[in-house]
């Protein structure tokens, strides 16, 4: 596996602002962070900040730590965090010793909260979830206060500690932070920063029953581990000022962090919400977080894309504060041109029809060396067996061809792939007109495909030996849904738009050398697309998973 990184191209704002920064001794060592919560797999949305993430710190000589912001018992796992570490070392990138949890800092959080309540910034709240959304307020509108809002501060932290103590019911009480409810900005109109849940934790197991929000939890986590640079998607713009507010009114170290935002990767032909992907999952319309038709990490490994690829992609796609809509077709170019470079060059039939040719020795047979890599001279050959019968896909010939068809016809030449010429001379059917055989004969002068007459024969395709084929299972996966932007129309379910063909399963005859191939080898099947070996396969016999085809073949369809 190639972990060779791409190198960005130029600077981009938030280099900018890091390079002031440094120039103005603000920092003299970078510190950035990826905090993904352990409620899903990471999916290529997230492949981008792991890239700005890592990549940033790596170029000024930093450091960035992976934290797990683990605030939410209820919807996280221990699955999640080993499936996020495999996720980001299989990018290229590695956090080194500098692996935390928020749930680590728990007792300095519910300190910090009680600083804010000493300070007369929070208060206990007592109303229930609909009432708290109702005396929110709309944009357009102010809010109301709580009834609450003004407890003592005794009482305040009296209550808080019994919270802590388990002494109260789930959603009976949540502590506040006071801020300003005729904010324009809903997260300033006194956000709960503590919620009463008592489940376990699987990092904390049943110590604590109340566990602080994430807009609290996050700023304070980056004070503690001394992050400089907190690098966050644009929907986390609006709240910035109550990041920056609860590091002034808790007066942390100076430097405090300072949140940057940027625009997320966003993908034609896909979801990038987590809980949209989560529900994918569990009403069974994937085969699970790493079913190869998925945006996630996993899927996009399991289906064939390299790190390499993915890391060009967000190369490609660049760190701008707008956001956007790039096309699919830039990834699957970018794993193209991957794997081009380092795949294996095999033959395989996805809709084989026999050829037999008639002139061929009934038990002979003639070997041929077979490029390996035409783009690495060093990957050497293979050898392939012809014999009296061969498949070959059943789109390569036609009985009545239009005008320059250059594949397999009635009395037309064409030339084996690193074998021979063969010429067509009759077509079998059965009683329903299906072709069930063609009868050719070949030239044995054009062994190895050479023409040592000068002829030329412009049509060249592929066959595997109906002899020593090996037969398996080929999964054909396509884009996942069949609408460029299945969450753009907010009135439809995004599920209406699920491609029906995003899976066709085959078998198919393939070459016997792929019998050795192992879950995670990649290949070309010459003529056809790359190709990846799943995990479902067992030994000598693989599955392969179709990762993209040689040229983009949905952008044309669309166009008809």
């Amino acid at each position: 596996m190639s972990t060779e990184k791409t190198e960005a191209e130029g600077t981009h704002f938030i280099h900018e602002i890091i390079e002031q920064n440094l120039a103005d001794a603000t920092h003299d060592t970078i510190v950035t962070r990826f905090p993904p919560e352990p409620n899903g797999c990471l999916h290529i949305g997230h492949a981008k900040a792991i890239c700005l993430d890592f990549g940033t710190a790596e170029k000024y000589s930093g450091k960035c730590h992976l934290r797990f912001d683990d605030t939410n018992p209820t919807k996280e796992d221990i699955q999640y965090v080993e499936a996020i570490k495999e996720d980001i070392k299989w990018l290229g990138f590695d956090w080194g010793d500098n692996l935390f949890h928020a749930s680590s800092y728990f007792d300095a959080l519910y300190d910090y909260a009680t600083q804010l309540i000493a300070k007369g910034l929070a208060y206990v709240c007592t109303l229930t979830p609909e009432e708290f959304k109702a005396y929110r307020g709309a944009p357009t509108s102010p809010g109301k206060h709580s009834p609450w809002r003004d407890r003592s501060i005794e009482e305040n932290l009296d209550l808080f500690a019994r919270m802590k103590a388990g002494e109260f019911e789930d959603g009976s009480y949540v502590v506040r932070a006071k801020i300003d409810m005729a904010s324009p900005n809903l997260h300033m109109r006194d956000p709960a920063i503590y919620r009463i849940k008592h489940a376990t934790h699987h990092s904390t197991g049943d110590a604590w029953c109340i566990y602080p929000m994430y807009d609290f939890a996050h700023c304070l986590s980056d004070s503690i581990e001394g992050i400089t640079h907190s690098l966050c998607t644009l929907e986390f713009e609006v709240h910035r000022p109550l990041y920056d507010w609860f590091l002034e009114k808790l007066e942390v170290a100076k430097p405090q962090p300072r949140q940057i935002e940027f625009a997320r990767l966003n993908l034609t032909y896909t979801v990038m919400s987590k809980r949209k992907l989560q529900e994918l999952v569990e009403t069974n319309l994937v085969v699970g977080w790493d079913d190869p038709r998925m945006p996630t990490l996993s899927g996009l490994r399991r289906r064939g894309y390299t790190p390499a690829s993915i890391r060009a992609l967000c190369d490609k796609v660049g760190i701008t504060k707008f956001n956007s809509l790039s096309d699919v077709g830039l990834l699957e170019a970018c794993v193209r041109e991957d794997l081009n470079k380092t795949s294996a060059r095999r033959m395989a039939v996805l809709d084989p029809v026999k050829v037999v040719i008639t002139n061929f020795p009934e038990d002979g047979e003639e070997t041929f060396p077979a490029i390996n890599n035409p783009e690495d001279p060093d990957a050497g050959t293979r050898p392939v067996t012809l014999t009296r019968e061969v498949f070959i896909e059943r789109n390569d010939f036609m009985e009545e061809p239009p005008r320059k068809y250059f594949r397999l016809a009635p009395g037309k030449e064409v030339r084996l792939k690193y074998a021979c010429y063969i010429t067509c001379t009759d077509v079998i059917k059965d009683d329903a007109g299906e072709i069930q055989e063609i009868h050719c004969t070949w030239d044995p002068e054009s062994r190895g495909a050479n023409t040592p007459d000068g002829r030329k024969v412009k049509g060249t395709i592929h066959w595997v030996s109906v002899r020593d084929a090996l037969w398996t299972e080929v999964r054909l996966y396509d884009r996942l849904f069949n609408h460029e932007n299945p969450d753009g129309d907010k009135e439809t379910d995004f599920k209406e738009y699920l491609n029906a063909d995003s899976l066709e399963v085959r078998q198919c005859p393939v070459e016997p050398s792929l019998g050795v191939f192992e879950a995670g080898d990649r290949c070309q099947f010459e003529r056809l697309g790359y190709f990846c070996a799943d995990k479902d396969g067992e030994a000598g016999k693989p599955v392969f998973n179709r990762t993209v085809g040689l040229r983009d073949s949905w952008a044309k369809m669309q166009k008809k």
